[in-house]
């Protein structure tokens, strides 16, 4: 993995413009990397992500498409298996569900069932979660699903740095890659080199040190954790913060070596508890214990749809104040309950406004 020697002698730049930079780097470097999806030409260019590159490159490199999301996966699963790289760009993840067949029957399994002899270097580009109202079909986090696909790679990073790195890595990984964003990170902003580099997918980060509890945030939730981890440290718990970046492949090793030292493992998702990421990491961690198991706990998505709402969405999804009662409560089973006071929206929240 490649990283800044001094990241305080680097540039701030924002989650959307770190994506949009590793991709005309990309587009610069190689004539067979485009970009493709509904919008994606659009003067808003998908919240910033690809403003500026259909003047650059033209519409036979950056392509608008129809809605006709199972099509287009085809072309461009094609595209890939032809030597091209293409960045298929779907705005929400939720819209994936109109084209798994193309990429759990043909991506995925192309390379095995040719024998090897056929790559499928495609980037599958799509949003999760909640903010402006976003509701049942547009807030889903469906990583799990594909993390279950042997042939896909999954990676969520969670700060401008790792966006732009795991973003090239993927356009020249010759598998197909499913690259998760969460809208409200791309108003966050991190030290980030302008030459191109990249990040090794499987490779978690331990962001925060501590003793008493690890804390996982998945993509956004490790925004939260960090803010938990704070509030944690007011009434004297000391927690280890990790954020998985990739997925699948997961470094269950990194996650399993701190839950086994402090004790206690807390893994929050940006999707449903059940057969959720944080159920796998859960899993995977315990089969590797020896000795004394760590107490484990997942937060997620009460099983139910996305509210719309912004007074039902404060209940459905974790926050940092959750995340801290639910993992004083594990680290000091017989204390009484607590819970820190409410906290306001993070400005990273408050900053998103709607695609339009």
């Amino acid at each position: 993995m490649s990283t800044p020697t001094d990241p305080s002698s680097q540039r701030s730049l924002s989650y959307v413009g770190a994506l949009n930079e590793a991709v005309e780097q990309e587009m610069d470097l190689d004539p067979g990397v485009f970009v493709i999806g509904l919008n994606v030409d659009d003067h808003k260019g998908i919240q910033g992500t690809t403003q500026g590159l259909f003047d650059k490159f033209g519409p036979d490199r950056v392509m608008d498409t129809p809605l006709s999301e199972d099509a287009v996966t085809g072309i461009s699963i094609g595209a890939a298996m032809a030597g091209m790289r293409p960045i298929h760009v779907h705005i929400r993840m939720d819209f994936l569900l109109l084209c798994m067949n193309q990429l759990i029957n043909m991506a995925a399994k192309a390379h095995y069932m040719y024998g090897g002899q056929t790559k499928v270097p495609l980037v599958v580009r799509s949003i999760i979660g909640k903010s402006w109202g976003q509701g049942a079909q547009h807030s889903q986090g469906l990583h799990s699903m594909f993390m279950h696909v042997p042939g896909l790679k999954v990676v969520a990073p969670t700060n401008a740095y790792d966006a732009k790195g795991c973003l090239t890595a993927a356009i020249r990984d010759n598998n197909p890659v499913i690259f998760v964003e969460h809208r409200l990170l791309y108003s966050t902003e991190a030290p980030v080199p302008e030459a191109p580099y990249t990040v090794e997918f499987g490779k978690a980060r331990v962001v925060g040190q501590g003793t008493d509890i690890t804390l996982v945030g998945i993509s956004y939730m490790l925004v939260e954790c960090l803010r938990a981890r704070e509030l944690l440290a007011e009434v004297g718990i000391s927690a280890e913060v990790i954020d998985p970046v990739s997925l699948m492949p997961l470094d269950v090793d990194t996650i399993a070596a701190s839950a086994g030292r402090t004790g206690n493992l807390l893994v929050v998702d940006n999707a449903w508890t059940v057969a959720g990421a944080g159920s796998e990491i859960v899993a995977a961690v315990c089969e590797r214990a020896t000795g004394n198991a760590p107490v484990v706990g997942r937060m997620g998505y009460a099983p139910t749809t996305c509210p719309t709402t912004p007074v039902l969405e404060k209940d459905f999804y974790p926050n940092a104040t959750t995340i801290a009662a639910r993992a004083f409560a594990m680290v000091r089973p017989g204390d009484k309950p607590w819970s820190p006071d409410a906290e306001p929206t993070l400005p990273h929240e408050a900053a998103f406004k709607g695609p339009f």
